[in-house]
């Protein structure tokens, strides 16, 4: 198994193969993560990502990173909107980092990284999203070197104790 390594930081700047932004169904870029994302790669990213939506909750498509170089590939993938926990949430989350990193391997990323998808406006509780992160990637050990970028000191802290870093 590859290493899972927590940073605090921008996920922008990462020198890896592949970074996720958590999108939505339109791919054509939002806020938060998604915004930024779009914002440093340029507008052909959501060009790209609008001849592939819409795109399901779980779900996963690339596009190239176009303006993010060296990173090859953004990752879509859209995560649930909280409902208050019993309407498959953890299931939909788990399944965005699972699917993402299948994707991953299918376009032959050694390093990708991920921020803490649907904990923005989809209101996704920080400290259940680290758990579901930390969990799914572990359990598909197929990538060699995996970042779990964080945002916010809250978000770094609840992944740093999920992963035991």
């Amino acid at each position: 198994m590859g290493t899972i390594e927590v940073v605090l930081g921008d996920i922008t700047t990462e020198a890896v193969d592949a970074i996720v932004t958590a999108a939505n169904e339109s791919l054509m870029g939002g806020g938060g993560v998604d915004g930024a994302i779009h914002r440093a790669a340029g507008p052909r990213l959501a060009a790209a990502g609008a001849e592939l939506a819409p795109c399901e909750q779980g779900q996963a498509v690339a596009t190239p990173a176009f303006d993010l170089a060296p990173v090859r590939y953004v990752i879509h993938t859209v995560g649930p909107v909280w409902e208050g926990g019993g309407h498959g949430e953890d299931q939909v989350l788990t399944d965005c980092y699972l699917h993402s990193l299948r994707l991953a391997v299918e376009l032959g990323v050694g390093s990708i990284a991920f921020p803490a998808i649907a904990t923005g406006v989809y209101g996704f509780p920080v400290p259940r999203a680290a758990e579901i992160a930390v969990r799914a990637v572990r359990s598909l050990p197929i990538i060699d070197r995996i970042r779990l970028v964080a945002f916010d000191r809250e978000t770094y802290d609840a992944l740093t104790r999920c992963a035991g870093s």
